[in-house]
């Protein structure tokens, strides 16, 4: 009987970092698009070309890992990716809040806290 349940503790386990994973590949792969590609208005209100450039390959990182998140674990090649992939992107919602507590823009923190966690589940869901 605990053989079991362990195996659909496991089963559950996976459909939920499933779940997360994908949420999480299309929220960053859209945001990384719109930074690669940004608006007329969007680049009218950066401050500098500097802050442009960064936010550019910030996109670029975002795009690339979000197919981290998906792709390796899915087809089992270099599987390990996948969770460092979400580290990065814990890291990134790290240094995102820290930009945004500095611009006083605390409903951003909230957001990038939200996906600080999600991430870091994945993180640690695919590393056990």
């Amino acid at each position: 009987m605990k053989f079991i349940e362990k195996k659909e503790c496991v089963v559950v386990m996976n459909i939920a970092l499933w779940t997360t994973q994908i949420v999480l590949a299309l929220l960053f792969f859209m945001t990384g698009l719109q930074k690669v590609n940004p608006s007329k208005k969007e680049v009218e209100q950066t401050e500098n070309g500097s802050e442009s450039r960064l936010f550019m390959f910030i996109g670029i990182v975002e795009i690339l890992g979000a197919i981290g998140l998906i792709f390796p674990w899915l087809l089992n090649i270099m599987p390990i990716l996948t969770p460092l992939a979400a580290i990065g992107f814990s890291i990134i919602m790290i240094l995102a809040a820290i930009y945004h507590m500095k611009r006083k823009e605390y409903k951003s923190i909230a957001f990038n806290t939200i996906l600080f966690a999600l991430a870091l589940f994945i993180a640690i869901g695919r590393i056990l």
